[in-house]
């Protein structure tokens, strides 16, 4: 009886919210990649204006009924309202199984879009620090620096296939290591100014505390969150 009465106000909720609240975007493309794990998604956004993102966006997404999940877009054109999405599929998941069964064309729903309250330091070199989780992040902080020579970084990608086809499908000047000592090491022997450089880290908590603390012993100061 119980859960008879949440769906019945869970399908009211929907039918107010939905149109209402939530904006509609288009699927132009889908690219699921060899390694399994990542689906790649173009859409189209036509009531999203793409001209005021000037810190790494966010679309909250509408995978499931009353259910919403972030993703950070790349890619994006303000003129054509485009931009694209990564999708790990590696996990059971209302927004995994939702992505899988996902085709050009189809429509879906999100809820808004916003700034993550990141943006690149605006003289500084920017250098990207993230894993295979926050890709999607280092290549929109990548596009937000101008010009792009102030860019440098480096992606944590364990998965040998996944750091392969990245390389092959991304133009970005982000160096891929295999685990966390090689980054360090990669790190180390890079020599950024200590006045001029502006870390951005992204990807898991473990993996933002321990290279803030890895920077802060170098002298770094300035390292964003």
């Amino acid at each position: 009886m119980k859960t008879s009465i949440l769906k019945q106000i869970s399908k009211t909720a929907e039918r107010i919210i939905k149109p209402q609240l939530l904006k509609s975007g288009i699927v132009l493309d889908i690219r699921r990649w060899e390694d399994g794990a990542t689906i790649e998604i173009d859409l189209h956004l036509p009531e999203t204006d793409m001209t005021e993102w000037g810190e790494v966006p966010y679309i909250k997404l509408a995978p499931g009924d009353l259910f919403f999940r972030d993703y950070i877009p790349f890619g994006w054109d303000a003129e054509t309202a485009t931009c694209s999405l990564f999708i790990e599929i590696t996990q059971e998941g209302t927004d995994s199984n939702w992505a899988k069964h996902m085709k050009a064309g189809d429509h879906l729903n999100y809820l808004m879009t916003d700034g993550t309250h990141t943006s690149p330091h605006p003289a500084n070199l920017i250098v990207g620090l993230g894993d295979a989780t926050s890709l999607a992040h280092l290549l929109a902080l990548q596009q937000l620096t101008l010009p792009d020579s102030r860019f440098d970084g480096a992606a944590l990608i364990s998965c040998l296939s996944t750091s392969k086809l990245f390389k092959e499908y991304f133009t970005t000047p982000l160096t891929i290591v295999p685990d966390q000592n090689e980054m360090v090491n990669w790190l180390m022997n890079r020599g950024y100014c200590v006045s001029h450089t502006s870390f951005y880290l992204t990807g898991n908590h473990q993996f933002k505390v321990e290279m803030r603390k890895l920077l802060k012993s170098l002298g770094y100061s300035q390292v964003n969150l």
